[in-house]
């Protein structure tokens, strides 16, 4: 005949399985936790290698301050990192003011803009030419003229707002457009005779001139534009508040006094960043709307 403990009996037994069960939880949720992952991204304005190279050193400093895996994932253009956010398939994005409205947008409000560089209040663009009778936004007229990114803010939707400012449509009065897709693209394009001339931002210009990689005295800068809003760090609005705000207080921790700062900022080409919030953006919004660039 069979005999079954007593209840009495059966109770150390439970108390051991529900025990057993609890740790397993605990450990399944630590090692969940670890295996977290922040994917982060940044719109594509210039070529793969040297945006990797930029996040390397910031990738190392994130993850030791949030305690969980940074990955970089690179994204095939402009389009593909605001669909990647909004899509929850990214946390973080490096936007520009037009990248971040058109996210924005398409979320319905649900992104935030986290920082920015210093240098972002007042970011400019500058339009390049080797041809000698190129003195003026005007004299663009039946020219031919490379953009950067269709999606692009400083190479993109502000020239194209100052070329209407100055009444020069770039679609009827140039002789041809383009779009290069990227900064150094379109420096290349210009420096190379493939156009006239060419809008970048002038970061990426300066950063070409210093590092010797094109001639200012062949390629020249004969306008730059009045100071806007541009880039940031946007993440979803779902993000944990803990990991958000922990990814503020990193950022506004850079400083250039520090090694390990002083590599990061440089990169960036930043001398630090700061808070910034989306009513910063409206001014960009304000001329895509009016240059029909959104709906």
């Amino acid at each position: 005949m069979l005999r079954f403990p007593a209840y009495s009996s059966l109770k150390p037994l439970k108390s051991l399985v529900s025990i057993a069960l609890t740790v397993g939880a605990l450990l399944g949720a630590a090692h969940s936790q670890a295996q977290q992952v922040l994917r982060v991204s940044a719109i594509p304005d210039e070529a793969p290698t040297e945006l990797q190279r930029k996040f390397k050193p910031l990738g190392d400093y994130l993850e030791q301050k949030l305690g969980m895996k940074v990955e970089f994932v690179p994204v095939t253009d402009y389009a593909a990192s605001v669909e990647g956010l909004i899509n929850k398939k990214l946390e973080m994005v490096w936007f520009g003011g037009f990248t971040f409205v058109q996210a924005k947008v398409r979320s319905n409000n649900q992104v935030v803009p986290l920082v920015q560089r210093a240098e972002d209040e007042k970011f400019r663009s500058v339009f390049i030419t080797t041809d000698k009778n190129i003195n003026k936004l005007e004299d663009l007229k039946g020219k031919t003229f490379t953009f950067g990114s269709e999606s692009s803010t400083s190479g993109h939707l502000m020239p194209r707002s100052f070329l209407l400012a100055a009444k020069v449509n770039p679609d009827t009065d140039m002789k041809r457009i383009a779009f290069s897709g990227a900064h150094d693209a379109t420096v290349a394009a210009v420096a190379g005779g493939k156009v006239d001339a060419g809008a970048l931002n002038i970061s990426v210009w300066e950063k070409l001139v210093n590092e010797k990689k094109v001639d200012p005295t062949q390629v020249r800068v004969f306008y730059t534009t009045p100071g806007y809003y541009d880039y940031n760090w946007t993440v979803r609005a779902d993000m944990n508040p803990v990991i958000r705000q922990k990814l503020t207080d990193a950022f506004l921790a850079l400083d250039k006094n520090t090694p390990q700062g002083k590599e990061i900022l440089e990169l960036q080409r930043a001398s630090k960043f700061i808070p910034t919030k989306a009513e910063n953006y409206t001014a960009i919004e304000a001329a895509a709307r009016n240059a029909g660039l959104l709906k």
